[in-house]
């Protein structure tokens, strides 16, 4: 089926900011159908698999109903483990981020019920809850349940699998008889159509077939890394690996454009991809991709689905993708007519829980490796290298160069010599994008950082946080990772983590800071 984009379906501009946030372009099949469906007021039972987007279809068309101005219960969301009450709240919250007076709370066992009842007590309009704890509430009156205009069984197979039914039935016989029932299963057995066919009136059956899966024989792996640290992660991989073309995948057109800049600055020949822009520039972008202008592609999946180009050698997941699909869709790029290639996907924190879909839906064991270390980069940039200078001996007519040496030997140089010197001078300029440690020296800072002069202060009336938020203006650089900040009367000194180093010193040379131009270099190190 056609899949809609966000800005076409009828939701308010607050959830459709929220869901540009979140880094949705594009309703995954489910979405929809369901969407339109649920927001008519009619019951559904949507059948689909995990991690196609359930939690939106039924999401925003609650949030959509929902009185902000009523504190009283409106939407009751039932689920069978805490775990996916948690998720579930979580991407609700997200989703209301611009609905300031919408509160969704997760209720289950094993928290303290007294925390839950204080929040209850307050006013909650939307609660998602595990069977058992719900009906504790309403046994001891702490929710009311005569104002609830919807009810979602989510994970309904799971739920009668685990012996709720008679938990399920007990909240339902206690909610209005006019509310809207939405019911969303993998499967539709026997049990759970016996439900609808209680519970529901005329529902309409909206199912999403599963495609066959091809995910290509291509080498997937996964690094687990701190956010601040993928573009390091990055640059490390593109360096060891070399490829001729490689796909980037970020979830928001945002997050493309700044990582193109920050590639750029560290000499990348990358270029990016995404919704924004015009058919004439994407024409041009893959054009210089095709042809190998630029070796580096960074886009979104609705910008990427025009790609068609058979020699990309990596896949790299800057993000792991919002829709398991994707994940099959973005590493389908690579591994193309007969040639091997590689997945890399770059894990954040709490994404190692999508990361466990995803492998579950592709049925495919996904290896984790370990970052490599500077050293490891260096190493095998150093063979590349003497690959390169060995080809050049076996192959090359070097007369006129042995000639050079030959009189500089006359001038008591050794060949051992002038060769350590002039490969130095070389590797220097090759490994130019190497680590911010090797590029600034030691400029006196805290391990990790490097420390930075900039030619502001207290009489151009500039404070620290004024130098932070630039910073952050500039490079998108998360305030609490910049590290001392010392401003003094003409002049300031700052640390900046060594992996951001390099693009904060190119992003501010040349801005402003309260007027006045920012001159912006390494600073020498502190006398003791």
């Amino acid at each position: 089926m056609q899949k809609l984009k966000f800005k076409e379906l009828d939701i308010s501009s607050p959830i459709k900011k929220a869901v540009l946030d979140m880094g949705f372009e594009e309703a995954t099949p489910i979405q929809s159908l369901a969407i339109p469906c649920v927001m008519e007021g009619k019951d559904v039972i949507g059948q689909a698999q995990t991690g196609t987007g359930k939690t939106a279809a039924f999401g925003i068309p609650i949030l959509e109903i929902v009185d902000p101005d009523d504190k009283d219960l409106q939407a009751v969301i039932l689920c069978p483990t805490r775990e996916l009450a948690i998720q579930v709240a979580e991407e609700l919250r997200k989703l209301s981020k611009y609905l300031k007076k919408i509160k969704v709370l997760p209720v289950y066992g094993g928290q303290p019920i007294d925390r839950q009842i204080k929040a209850l007590n307050k006013g909650v309009q939307v609660i998602i809850g595990t069977p058992g704890r719900l009906m504790d509430h309403m046994r001891r009156g702490t929710l009311e349940m005569t104002s609830v205009k919807m009810v979602v069984l989510d994970e309904a197979d799971e739920m009668l699998d685990m012996g709720f039914r008679d938990d399920i039935e007990f909240v339902l016989r206690d909610t209005p008889t006019e509310r809207q029932t939405l019911l969303f299963s993998a499967t539709m057995s026997r049990e759970i159509l016996r439900l609808t066919k209680q519970y529901q009136e005329d529902p309409q059956l909206l199912k999403v077939v599963p495609k066959e899966l091809t995910v290509p024989e291509t080498q997937q792996i996964y690094f687990e890394v701190k956010e601040k640290m993928k573009l390091d992660l990055l640059s490390r991989l593109l360096d060891i690996h070399n490829p001729n073309l490689s796909l980037v995948f970020c979830n928001t057109k945002r997050r493309v454009d700044r990582l193109v800049s920050h590639l750029q600055v560290r000499g990348y020949l990358a270029d990016g991809l995404h919704g924004d822009l015009t058919q004439r520039q994407r024409d041009r972008v893959m054009s210089k991709f095709r042809k190998g202008s630029i070796d580096v592609l960074v886009a979104t999946d609705v910008a990427a689905r025009g790609i068609d180009v058979d020699d990309i050698e990596v896949v790299f997941n800057y993000d792991v993708p919002n829709d398991d699909e994707y994940y099959v869709h973005r590493i389908g790029r690579t591994g193309r007519a007969g040639k091997k290639g590689k997945a890399f996907t770059f894990v954040s924190g709490k994404e190692i829980y999508q990361l466990r879909d995803i492998q579950r839906y592709t049925k495919t064991k996904i290896e984790q490796q370990q970052i490599p270390s500077l050293r490891e980069v260096q190493e095998i940039k150093t063979d590349m290298f003497l690959k390169k200078v060995k080809n050049i001996i076996n192959t090359e007519d070097l007369e006129k160069q042995i000639h050079i040496v030959e009189k500089m030997i006359e001038e008591d140089y050794t060949s051992v010599e002038m060769a350590a010197a002039l490969l130095k001078m070389a590797m220097n300029k090759e490994n130019s994008t190497g680590g911010a440690e090797e590029e600034f020296q030691d400029t006196g800072a805290s391990q990790g950082m490097v420390r930075f002069f900039i030619n502001v202060g207290r009489k151009d009336r500039v404070k620290a946080k004024d130098i932070v938020r630039a910073i952050a203006d500039k490079t998108g650089l998360s305030s609490r990772v910049i590290g001392k900040v010392d401003v003094f009367d003409k002049f300031s000194f700052l640390e900046i983590p060594d992996s951001s180093a390099r693009d904060v010193l190119s992003a501010m040379n040349g801005s402003k800071i309260k007027g006045r131009s920012v001159n912006m270099e390494p600073a020498n190190k502190r006398q003791k």
